[in-house]
């Protein structure tokens, strides 16, 4: 059986799905057709319903539960890993200072409406609304070239802003953290409802396979991840990886699905979703 697969290029994905892609541990008798693309990309396709496994952003969870359920492996959460908002300017404290009007003056470049790093952004700023939504690895030469005024980072981004001379303004992981006590949830895999239930279950833990191979032998995949991180840094490559790979990703456990629960509320508090999804797990 072949079953439709969209991961992202970055390293962290790379590293959780070199083995089952490659076949390292027994699949099982199921097959990938692989699909790369950028996280916004596939929260796309995700709405549309077109892949049987995806990864994605938690905010499109919010829109797709109905078609797709999210597998206990895969997932991206941590402490210390959320999207940072920078400038050009290092005005951490004048922009405190601003007024709700001046707020919504300001262009804030993101990396796509539907990813979790804009859900965390309302929930943190909703009068932050003038944005301009564009691909993430573009978003710190739009601050530079002056075309926005903030920029929201995620990826390998949060280590190369600094030697761009831009600005930390905010840490939304660390408000996150802060406001709720738990892990900040980014990114996870889910499956399509439309397969058999025994599918679903053996997906989650051929997944779970995947990335504990992927622990167990952390070079193995290595050429994979090169292969797919263009000119990336190794430096940064493992930083990447240490940084959204953890325990969560083998299994959310409790404490994981908690964190997800909780980013719910706070966006349907917030208004940024109107219901809090249900049955959101295989």
């Amino acid at each position: 059986m072949k079953l439709t697969l969209g991961f992202s290029p970055c390293p962290n994905d790379t590293f959780i799905f070199d083995a089952l892609i490659h076949q390292k541990i027994d699949t099982e008798g199921l097959e990938f057709e692989v699909f790369f693309d950028d996280v916004e990309t596939l929260n796309q396709k995700a709405m549309r319903g077109e892949l049987d496994v995806s990864k994605l952003s938690f905010h499109t969870l919010a829109f797709t539960a109905d078609k797709y359920a999210l597998l206990d492996a895969g997932s991206a959460l941590g402490f210390g890993v959320g999207p940072l908002l920078i400038s050009k300017k290092n005005n951490e404290n004048d922009f405190a200072a601003l007024t709700k009007d001046e707020y919504k003056q300001l262009r804030v470049g993101i990396p796509g409406r539907y990813t979790t790093a804009n859900f965390l952004l309302g929930i943190a700023y909703p009068d932050l609304t003038n944005k301009k939504e564009m691909v993430f690895s573009e978003i710190e030469n739009g601050l530079l070239n002056d075309e926005i005024d903030l920029g929201l980072i995620i990826h390998e981004n949060r280590f190369t802003y600094q030697d761009k001379n831009l600005h930390k303004i905010t840490d939304l992981g660390a408000y996150w953290e802060k406001l709720t006590g738990c892990a900040i949830p980014l990114g996870g895999i889910v499956v399509s409802r439309k397969l058999d239930r025994a599918v679903q279950l053996k997906v989650n833990r051929l997944v779970r396979q995947s990335v504990e191979y992927a622990f167990a032998h952390p070079d193995a995949s290595l050429d994979f991840i090169k292969e797919h991180a263009q000119t990336m840094q190794e430096s940064v490559m493992r930083k990447h990886i240490d940084l959204y790979v953890n325990n969560y990703s083998i299994d959310l456990g409790e404490e994981g699905r908690k964190a997800i629960d909780m980013l719910f509320y706070w966006a349907k508090s917030r208004g940024i979703i109107t219901e809090i999804p249900e049955h959101l797990y295989v």
